[in-house]
């Protein structure tokens, strides 16, 4: 059985100010770009940063990988696909790809967030709110 898949595309232009002398863009700025989609995705899904604090969480990074493929320049359009990855454990496991305008992989990456509770302890079982979420979503 193949299990679901939830993804959200978001369409970015490259700033002058996320280049470096050559033009292309500094490697740092992948994970920010990784941030965007994950906004994105959060809009899209209904699991954004605000909703996760409004049920009293946060959801700090604990774990970010990126590989990259070709190079991104100033001006270019580019496509951050960001896709959540269920897990049993309280996490938020999200996988990116970001495609240039020729539609080319430039980079992939995951990010692994953790939740904390308002005391700052680390929650072992996902917290009712994001239960219900996946249970919507169909996880």
């Amino acid at each position: 059985m193949q299990s679901k898949k939830l993804t959200c595309t978001e369409k970015v232009r490259v700033r002058f100010n996320e280049t470096d002398p050559l033009g292309i863009v500094w490697h740092g700025h992948y994970i920010v770009y990784f941030e965007d989609g994950r906004e994105s995705f959060g809009r899209q899904h209904g699991l954004t940063y605000l909703d996760i604090q409004k049920a009293g969480f946060t959801t700090p990074i604990v774990k970010s990988t990126c590989e990259h493929f070709l190079p991104l320049k100033y001006g270019e359009t580019f496509n951050i696909v960001t896709t959540f990855v269920n897990s049993v454990s309280a996490k938020l496991i999200y996988k990116y790809e970001i495609f240039n305008q020729n539609n080319q992989l430039v980079c992939r990456g995951e990010t692994i967030q953790v939740f904390l509770d308002s005391e700052n302890n680390l929650c072992l079982y996902n917290p009712e709110f994001f239960q219900a979420w996946k249970d919507k979503m169909g996880f």
